[in-house]
């Protein structure tokens, strides 16, 4: 058996009149991520880190801000493509690890709806899907709250 590793880094500016979405999961605050799609920056981190197991590229490459036709999309919707895509290659995701460095609101609440949502797009136990949520301890633009971004490590096998 083969195995690679992949990592991946998503990072969106939080404002007002968008929803704020990690994992899948529509998680009440009054700011929301700034994107082209919904700027699910734990689905974007976890995405880039599977493309980059195989150097396939980054999910700019699938799925340009340019194109009109991803405006507003469903980043689970694009989280199976992308899995559809390593699969035909002859690979399947091991397990993930991730993490989410937001200031608020805050995320433990939240953290099983959007294991289960991965491991279910994903088609893996929620075990294989490990979530964490930091603080950035009041540093950077993370810290100031002007922003949250999202770490991933994923295995896969084939």
């Amino acid at each position: 058996m083969n195995i690679r590793i992949g990592n991946g880094y998503d990072i969106h500016r939080l404002v007002s009149d968008r929803p704020l979405i990690l994992g899948g999961v529509k998680i009440p605050h009054s700011l929301g991520l700034l994107g082209h799609s919904d700027a699910d920056v734990l689905t974007h981190a976890i995405m880039d880190a599977m493309l980059g197991a195989l150097s396939l590229g980054d999910i700019g490459h699938y799925f340009p801000p340019s194109d009109p036709k991803w405006a507003g999309a469903n980043s689970l919707v694009l989280l199976e493509q992308v899995n559809e895509l390593i699969q035909e290659q002859g690979w399947r995701v091991g397990n993930i690890d991730s993490v989410v460095v937001a200031e608020r609101p805050k995320l433990k609440p939240h953290i099983e709806e959007m294991r289960g949502n991965l491991a279910k797009v994903l088609h893996l136990e929620p075990n294989q899907v490990g979530v964490k949520a930091t603080t950035n301890e009041k540093l950077g633009p993370v810290g100031n709250q002007e922003g949250i971004c999202a770490y991933a490590v994923v295995l896969i096998s084939g």
